[in-house]
Order: structure tokens, then sequence, then C-alpha cells
């Protein structure tokens, strides 16, 4: 297979599936060799760097995914007609936070940390795509736990986990830790990342988030 056959199939693919898509999965559909994706990937962001186009692929973890460049967003949210969004509550950032940099965690860990009812908070980050199940621990009632996903990595302009901004006061203590700063540093590259949509089609506002203590009238900054 030539090089621009090669291009074209991971192009392809990317395209048509409009969501992140693991490594390995790509070679299996591309029938090209894992450890020649990267390089493949990166001349065919040169190109479209180059030529001045409206989409990029991104890297999530160990997924790429192919999305519209953040400038264009107005744009495409006009032709779609979606509505502005607003910024995740206190109550659902704190929780989002736990989550992220303790994962994967159950519901009880989260409502210990924050010292309220964190149920309907987690239940609504799931909705929205921020986080997910991540299967059940080995105790009495086997409680479900969760991490986040690669939504909430291409919203907060991560490549993985371990981009995450560092925590003031964490001590490794992890009865200490319990009690941390909850608030993302990088609130700056949050908001330019938050503009970023799949190339196919850009996510509409999530749904409005359900009741907690804290704020009930919000939405997921995409």
């Amino acid at each position: 297979m030539e090089i621009k056959e090669k291009l074209g199939a991971v192009e392809a693919i990317l395209f048509a599936s409009g969501e992140p898509v693991e490594l390995y999965r790509l070679s299996q559909a591309s029938g090209i060799d894992v450890g020649a994706l990267p390089q493949l990937i990166r001349l065919l962001n040169e190109r479209y760097d180059d030529c001045g186009s409206g989409i990029c692929i991104k890297k999530l973890d160990s997924s790429y995914q192919m999305c519209t460049r953040e400038k264009y967003a107005p744009q495409i949210r006009a032709v779609l007609e979606t509505k502005k969004n607003t910024p995740l509550s206190n109550a659902a950032m704190e929780a989002l936070t736990i989550i992220a940099y303790n994962q994967p965690v159950s519901k009880s860990f989260v409502e210990n940390v924050r010292g309220v009812d964190s149920s309907s908070v987690v239940n609504n980050l799931v909705e929205k795509g921020l986080v997910e199940e991540a299967g059940r621990l080995d105790v009495p009632g086997k409680p479900i736990v969760y991490r986040t996903t690669p939504i909430f990595l291409r919203t907060f302009g991560l490549s993985s986990i371990d981009e995450l901004p560092p925590i003031g006061g964490r001590t490794g203590d992890p009865l200490e830790d319990d009690q941390l700063p909850l608030d993302f540093s990088g609130k700056e590259d949050e908001k330019a990342a938050a503009d970023e949509v799949p190339a196919e089609s850009a996510e509409a506002e999530a749904p409005a988030e359900a009741h907690d203590e804290e704020d009930e009238n919000v939405g997921l900054t995409d």
C-alpha cells in the first residue's frame, strides 16, 4: 500500500467514525502497522495545516479523533442552530475533579470528599459523556466505579490524564488528600478546547443538569 493510499485510508476511517478510534482498531481497519500510524497522522495534520483546512486530528489518550478547528466553532453552531453553552456548575466541577484525579472511584468516594449527596451529579456527568462506568469494586455491595472519557479529554484540551494540571496541597496521604482544593488551574485551556466539535457533526448542547443542592441550571461546555 502506497503512502497516499495509507493516508487516505486513515483519513476516511476517522472521518466516517466521528468518534475516537482506538489505535489498535485503526490498525485493524486500515491494515497498517500500529507503529506507523502516529507518523501518518502527523503527516495528515501537516497537510491540513498547510492548506488551511478546517479540520484536524486530535490524540485522545490511546485514541484519535477527527475534529473541526476551534476558530470555526461559531459558524458550525450557527448552521446547526445550537444554543450558547454555559459552564458546568460548581457542584458538577467538584465531582468531575474528584473523579479525574482519583479515578476510578465510586459515588460514595465522591460524596465523602464533597460532604454532600452526589448521586445526581455523577449521573448527569455520565449522561453528558464526561465520565463512564469502569467496573465494580470487589467489596460488599460491589459499587460501580467511574472514570473520565475521551470526551472529557477533548473538552479540557488534554491528550491524556497525565496532562491534568497539578493541584496544590497534595501530600501523598490519601486521608489528607481527601480535602483537595477542587479546581482546574487550566481554565483558559478549558475555554478554548470547549469550542471544538467533531468533524462530521458538532455536538449539540448537553441536557440541563438534574437537581443538586448547589446548582441545577447548567449545561456542558463542548
